[in-house]
């Protein structure tokens, strides 16, 4: 893939019970092509599900890119957007209240890929529609429905 070349990605985590059996859900676009892909754990957080399906989802490209990673979690938006994950690293996985931050081996790994791959996120709100949001929602609810 071409550096000009646009990747988008939506992405949705859900958990049944905080902690609970969680799943998350991706679509990966690119031109014409779609694809979907999911998993879940039996006892996680939504937080760790979110940040999962970004992950995963870049994880799959295999050349450095252009990505547009479209979620309703402001948790993982925020954490790269407002730079709160690279302060966190660079403190140790510290946060500013002096408490540790929570999922750094997820945040370490996203960090890691947003670093390699040229990536912008976009928050929208979730369950108002966008199909493929709602579909990533799907996919996340049938994931974290296996543990049950």
């Amino acid at each position: 893939m071409q550096n000009d070349v646009l990747v988008k990605i939506y992405t949705d985590g859900a958990c049944s019970g905080n902690p609970g059996p969680g799943g998350w859900g991706a679509i990966l676009m690119y031109g014409e092509h779609e694809k979907e892909l999911s998993g879940g754990e039996p006892l996680t957080t939504n937080n760790r599900m979110e940040l999962t399906a970004v992950i995963a989802a870049l994880r799959l490209l295999k050349r450095k890119c252009r990505v547009l990673v479209t979620t309703d979690s402001k948790y993982v938006v925020d954490g790269i957007t407002k730079g709160w994950a690279k302060s966190w690293r660079a403190k140790g996985w510290i946060k500013s209240d002096r408490k540790p931050a929570l999922n750094p081996d997820l945040w370490g790994e996203l960090l890691e890929l947003t670093e390699y791959h040229d990536v912008s996120f976009n928050w929208i709100k979730g369950h108002a529609g966008n199909e493929y949001n709602e579909r990533c929602d799907k996919l996340a609810v049938a994931e974290s429905q296996k543990f049950k």
